[in-house]
């Protein structure tokens, strides 16, 4: 919450706005009103800066990001049971073998859960849930593991440097791009370059920096409640180049393209325990929006 004094010749000596804070510094405050209009004082007019808490988050945006992050990693085959969304990607991240509640009301009966967990044994892959915060949770007899937070923005508040033009980003992935392609530190396993390149009703983008140095996936995507999303993945900076800003600069670069592809804001997902990921991000300008975690069936 921001209050200034206004100018005289106003019926009131001071207002209030409220919204997120973009800039200060100590000739002025600049924040970005409910309305998206932004609002710029003077350093000498400012009565009161204080931080409000976070708008908190319904279960529709839940499940609204939810629907659009899955369209712009979906695997290579999915299906729906009961609510429930059924991805399978050779193995390939949790996130494109696993099934997710994404309809209200998904069953969790038993008879469901076992002919979910069958499609996944049909195809040699561990039955896997993937859980967001209120849309579900672990049932009896499955445990929960690998937590990971949702960060989202509004592209508009997101802090971007100046276009680098070392940075392409293409509709195909590059030689250099599926080269640099990794996965839990290490090299992508087979099928992982068919699960980066698929995408559902939306467009992508591979941002490369030089010949591999860092490399970046963009999916732009639409919520079932009409908004239009970037989803950034596959994020990677070579060992030898990391701590110099490139991951910062490839996000930007996505973040931007995806802008020119129509989306008004952005997504990432991070696991919860890499605190430098999680620093990097909120630097960036994005903020916890939800969490997730995975969901097997005990042994």
């Amino acid at each position: 919450m921001l209050r200034y004094r206004l100018p005289p010749g106003h019926t009131h000596p001071m207002t209030d706005v409220i919204g997120e804070l973009v800039a200060l510094d100590a000739d002025a405050v600049s924040v970005r009103g409910r309305d998206g209009t932004l609002v710029q004082v003077a350093a000498e007019r400012v009565v009161a800066l204080k931080p409000l808490g976070s708008k908190p988050i319904r279960t529709s945006e839940i499940r609204a990001l939810e629907a659009a992050a899955a369209d712009g990693w979906p695997g290579v085959e999915r299906e729906w049971i009961d609510g429930w969304q059924l991805r399978f990607g050779h193995g390939f991240t949790g996130r494109a073998n696993s099934a997710a509640p994404l309809e209200p009301g998904a069953s969790t009966t038993p008879e469901t859960l076992a002919r979910i967990s069958d499609r996944y044994t049909a195809r040699g892959l561990t039955p896997t849930l993937s859980l967001p915060d209120r849309l579900g949770a672990a049932p009896a007899g499955w445990t929960s593991y690998n937590e990971t937070a949702v960060m989202a923005a509004d592209v508009s508040n997101l802090v971007l440097r100046e276009r680098d033009s070392a940075v392409t980003v293409t509709a195909e992935p590059t030689a250099d791009w599926l080269t640099s392609l990794h996965y839990q530190g290490r090299a992508a396993p087979y099928g992982a370059a068919e699960v980066a390149s698929a995408i559902h009703e939306g467009t992508l983008g591979f941002g490369t920096l030089g010949s591999g140095i860092a490399v970046g996936r963009a999916a732009v995507t639409t919520a079932p409640d009409g908004r239009r999303w970037v989803g950034l993945t596959s994020l990677w900076v070579a060992p030898e180049h990391r701590r110099n800003g490139l991951g910062t600069l490839m996000c930007g670069e996505l973040v931007r393209w995806g802008r020119e592809h129509g989306a008004t804001h952005a997504y990432l997902q991070v696991a919860v325990d890499n605190t430098v990921a999680l620093a990097l991000y909120r630097d960036l300008g994005f903020a916890d929006h939800h969490h997730y975690r995975y969901a097997r069936p005990d042994s």
